[in-house]
């Protein structure tokens, strides 16, 4: 077998089994393995930003890596922003990058670039293979470091003669390095200061924390102690919906966020980082914590946040008893015109049982959180890199993960556009994605951050480069060219009924919400 072969054979064995690709030439060995070799799953992107982006969605939902296939330095450079977002997610991915043959590179031929120093921004682990007989042993060490607790992007540089040469067979992969499973003495120290200042502490959590089993065990915790329970303004994903215990985030705007946090004495960072803003500002706070807050560490990523929030319970004396049921809003389906409100209950009445929801949906979707708690219990997920254009993207990968739940993507015009080649994806593989695409005709979130900035009042240049029109983007249109069925609703009985349609067809929809 070849050293592609070799490759190919190696991931499959070592867990591996769906690869998101958009190959070329110095690919193609690779890509004929895939031909060879039974039980790799292929799909392909239009784009690389499709591919990383879908692998990045596949990992949060599945818990374990797939692999994406790009051509040369420029593919790799057309995925970064997605690999970007997934690397502040923490998903495990393994991207296949194909090279020049070795003999090639010194012609300084169009392709040529430095493709280790565009991967090692956005991944945690670079490698590329010098030989054909060390193919398979570096796929597999690329594998361990994607399958490691915390996850790591790995990239693995093929060059083209590696790929084609003869390789020695297949390579095991090296078991995954174990991590403590949590602090025993952070969780005692997380118990002193509940118990000491239950009322002026946050339990701010993340990651596995905001499972079902978590946030129980959470709301067990504040509810015996008085303490208070967050997430960051963005999460990887987060049970929800009825049944589940239901938090705040902290608001994503600075003169917002700052109250919610002022009363704290303390903040247990249960995978969570320091409460920062998202940019700078004039005259406004980087840091959201108030002054004199202590910041303690209770788990980091990679740890079992479960575990640990379950013997926090036990160190507080915290039971099911603790348990009291939480108001909620009541779901009616609206009528009238399209309003933020109107949308978010609209969304809230038509999410289906189990449902993954992908949000994007910035300015807009602000106000979903308090409907959509009494929504059927669901998953939901977003962006946490905030480079634009990860939601249709990850809504593949998530559909391929899960093709048993349906996905549903929520998503603001501008960002849309940035990857609106998902949609094709989307039809070729007939996932059952259901995707909104809020049509306000500008970039409503740049608007604010003018403002916000301090820029001024801005001119017809100004407006011209944040407005999305002549011409006005049609979304239906877009969609049916990529086979996916759409369609426009002005007001909100046109919602509901466009809602409940999609839902209950099988494959992908697309409904633009024109605002």
């Amino acid at each position: 077998m070849n050293g592609a072969e070799s490759l190919v054979r190696t991931m499959v064995k070592g867990g591996v089994d769906v690869c998101f690709t958009n190959p070329g030439t110095s690919e193609m060995h690779f890509v004929a393995a895939l031909d060879r070799v039974p039980g790799m799953r292929c799909v392909l992107g239009l784009f690389e930003g499709v591919v990383t982006g879908a692998a990045d969605g596949y990992f949060r939902m599945k818990g374990t890596p797939a692999s994406t296939l790009l051509h040369l330095g420029p593919g790799l450079a057309n995925g970064l922003a997605n690999l970007h977002n997934a690397k502040k997610a923490n998903s495990g991915i393994v991207n296949i990058v194909g090279q020049h043959a070795v003999y090639h590179i010194d012609y300084n031929a169009p392709l040529t670039s430095d493709i280790e120093g565009l991967a090692r921004p956005m991944s945690s682990w670079v490698r590329t293979s010098p030989n054909s007989k060390s193919v398979a042993a570096d796929g597999a060490a690329a594998i361990a470091a994607a399958k490691s607790a915390p996850p790591q992007i790995a990239t693995l540089i093929l060059p083209a003669d590696t790929a084609w040469n003869e390789a020695d067979g297949i390579a095991e992969v090296p078991a995954e390095q174990q991590r403590a499973s949590y602090s025993p003495q952070a969780v005692e120290q997380a118990a002193r200061i509940l118990h000491g200042d239950g009322e002026g502490t946050l339990l701010l959590m993340t990651g596995s924390a905001l499972s079902e089993k978590g946030l129980a065990l959470a709301e067990r915790i504040a509810n015996k102690t008085g303490c208070t329970v967050m997430g960051p303004t963005f999460r990887p994903k987060m049970a929800r919906g009825r049944g589940c215990y239901s938090i705040d985030r902290i608001h994503y705007v600075i003169e917002n966020a700052l109250p919610m946090l002022a009363k704290f004495r303390h903040i247990v960072l249960v995978e969570s980082d320091d409460p920062v803003a998202f940019f700078a500002y004039p005259n406004k706070p980087s840091m959201l914590k108030p002054e004199g807050c202590e910041v303690h560490r209770m788990t980091s990523w990679g740890e079992n946040s479960v575990a640990a929030l379950d013997a926090l319970a036990g160190a507080v004396k915290a039971s099911a008893k603790d348990i009291k049921p939480q108001a909620l809003q009541e779901l009616v389906k609206p009528t009238g015109a399209l309003t933020f409100a109107s949308i978010a209950q609209a969304i809230a009445c038509a999410i289906p049982e189990n449902a993954i929801m992908v949000d994007e949906s910035l300015t807009t979707g602000r106000g979903f959180f308090p409907p959509t708690a009494a929504a059927a219990p669901h998953d939901w997920l977003q962006n946490m890199g905030g480079s634009i254009g990860f939601s249709t993207p990850l809504s593949i990968g998530a559909a391929i993960a899960c093709p048993d739940r349906k996905v549903i993507t929520m998503v603001g015009d501008g960002s849309a556009m940035y990857t609106i080649q998902s949609l094709w994806t989307q039809a070729r593989e007939n996932l059952n994605i259901v995707t909104i695409v809020f049509a306000n005709r500008i970039y409503q979130i740049l608007r604010g951050e003018f403002d916000n900035v301090g820029a001024g009042e801005p001119g017809q240049r100004a407006n011209d480069m944040l407005r999305l029109d002549r011409p006005t983007l049609d979304f239906v249109a877009l969609a049916k060219g990529m086979g996916v069925p759409g369609r426009a609703v002005t007001n909100a009985d046109e919602f509901n009924k466009a809602l409940a349609e999609a839902v209950a067809e099988p494959g992908p929809r697309l409904i633009e919400v024109q605002m």
